[in-house]
């Protein structure tokens, strides 16, 4: 069976990693917003992700000389990401034609 990424497996984490995907660098401003998380939540998950090398952090001085963090997802980060999606659909009960077609025998509902 495949294993989870242990490091998106957790949903905020998933969803930064998500949503950085879409927009392809965003302001810490931008995702906190976006994510509706507080300050130091979104910051403890950043920082893991900057650590293990998925996010990639460009800070600026924002117009009123203010510094401003950019994060974007590293190409590593895109692999884990597509990794983890991939390995999160082989989880999946197969359908009736895929499970003929492959002779693997259709997963039924647990009855209580």
């Amino acid at each position: 069976m495949d294993t989870l990424d242990p490091l998106l497996h957790q949903p905020l984490r998933t969803q930064i990693a998500a949503f950085l995907t879409g927009a392809g660098e965003a302001t810490f401003t931008e995702l906190k917003q976006r994510l509706e998380v507080s300050d130091g939540n979104l910051d403890s998950h950043l920082k893991k992700l900057i650590a293990a090398g998925y996010v990639s952090v460009r800070k600026d001085t924002g117009g009123e000389g203010r510094p401003q963090s950019s994060y974007a997802l590293t190409p590593l980060g895109r692999e884990a990401l597509h990794g983890y999606i991939a390995a999160l659909q082989r989880l999946l009960p197969m359908d009736r034609a895929a499970a003929s077609a492959t002779g693997m025998p259709l997963l039924k509902p647990r009855t209580q």
